[in-house]
Parts: C-alpha cells; structure tokens; sequence
C-alpha cells in the first residue's frame, strides 16, 4: 500500500469512525446544513464501542501549540475541545455567547480545558472571508476579541465585507489595521484556513458548529449539560490514565 493510500484509507476510517459515534452518542445536529454525502466506509464496520480506537484517534487532532493565537487555555490541559466552526452560522454564534463563556470561566480558568478553534467556512464568500479576518486579528493577539465582536447578536447580519471586517478588527482592539487588511488578504491566511477546512472535512464534519472533547465528537450548539458531561467524564478519564502511567513508571523504578 502507499503512503497516500494509507493516508485516504486513515482518513475513511476517522469519518467512519466519527458517524459511528455519533449515531450510539444519540447526537443530533441543531444546524441548517445537511450532510452532503454519507462517509465512504459504513458506520457499521466500526467498533460498536466509540471509545475503542475512534476517540483515541480523534483526540490526536488536538495541536497543543503554546502560541497558537487561536486557542484558549493551556497547552497541557487534560482536556481539548476543539471546535469546527463559521462566523456566519448562527448556532455557531449562539454557542459562542450562551454556553462558551461559562466553560471558559468553569474549565479553561482553572486548567482542566484548552479549546482549539478551527475555521470551517461553509457558507461562502463571507464565511472565507470572515475566517481570513480571524486568522489575521489572531497575528496581533486579538482572535478572541474578534471571535466574540463577530458573534454579538446581530454581526452576522450585516455581512463581512472588507469595510465590516476592518470594523470588527477595530472593535475587537487591533492595532494595525493596515497589517491585519494586508494578512486577511495574504497566502498565508488562505492556506492556514484551507487546513483547518480540509481537517474538517477528512474527519467527516459536514455542518457546523461540530466539535471533538478528547476526541469525542459533538454535533451542533446542544445544551450546556451536554458539554460539561463531556468534559467532565474526559477530565476522569485523563486522570485515570495519569495514575495508571504513574504506577507502571514506580513498578519499573523497582
């Protein structure tokens, strides 16, 4: 086999493995986007428990960058959110104001979660747009400050022209405007999106808001409880792993 079929059959099985999920986690998506198309392996020919191979595979996603500019939290944190996601999908921003910011002040403050944001456009010009926007706001510090200005109620609505986003990166406190316009509209931006799209797409997403909880997939803005039961079962999971490594590394020390 070569390596590029072994890279199409791993990413097949991420997709199988994300709708096999899903479907025994009882996930329903609250977006208005349908799948385009089924996942090209059988949810079926997955393991009938999600947690055997498929979250460990999923959680892999997970950068841990100290710097990245577009995640919140430590780069250690048990716990990695990661959320797939567009600036102009509504449940998308309705996550972002009505449920993220008490994960943040409950989880990120006290070092258990880390969340990873990813831009998955999918609506067009303005989504590609806007995502470009972010990266660029992120280059000066500014990404969350932006995150949350193009998520108040009603930014959406009106667009994310070149004139909006400079608004919006104004709002959102960067410095240099002339530099953010110049990095939106750069290669770097564009190719920074492009992976983050593509990572969505190879492990199935077809709509947004989706996320991964240590690999745990999530589909669409559910009530808080669901991502705080989430969080909670990972972090013990994270913890019995730690304990397990720590016994096994005293026994060989003996």
């Amino acid at each position: 086999m070569t390596s590029s079929s072994r890279t199409r059959s791993k990413s097949v099985a991420i997709a199988a493995g994300v709708a096999a999920a899903a479907i025994l986690l009882g996930v329903v998506s609250y977006t208005s986007t349908k799948p385009a198309q089924a996942p090209a392996t059988p949810a079926a020919d997955v393991s009938a428990d999600p947690q055997t191979g498929v979250y460990a595979e999923l959680a892999k996603l997970a950068r841990r960058e100290a710097k990245d500019p577009l995640a919140l939290g430590r780069a250690d944190a048990p716990v990695v959110l990661i959320e797939y996601a567009d600036f102009r999908c509504g449940y998308c921003g309705k996550f972002a104001r009505d449920t993220e910011p008490a994960l943040v002040k409950k989880y990120v403050d006290a070092g258990t979660l880390r969340i990873e944001w990813r831009n998955f456009p999918i609506f067009g010009k303005d989504s590609e747009a806007a995502a470009r926007g972010s990266w660029a706001a992120g280059q000066q510090g500014r990404f969350w400050q932006f995150h949350a200005a193009a998520y108040a109620d009603g930014a959406k609505e009106k667009g994310f022209g070149d004139d909006r986003l400079k608004a919006l990166a104004e709002q959102a406190g960067v410095k240099d405007i002339t530099r953010f316009t110049r990095d939106a509209g750069s290669e770097a931006a564009a190719q920074a999106v492009l992976k983050d799209q593509e990572e969505a797409y190879e492990l199935g997403a077809t709509s947004t808001p989706s996320f991964l909880v240590n690999g745990r997939p999530i589909a669409g803005a559910q009530p808080a409880a669901t991502f705080t039961e989430a969080i909670e079962t990972a972090a013990k999971a994270a913890k019995a792993e730690q304990a397990e490594r720590s016994a096994k590394t005293e026994k060989a020390a003996k």
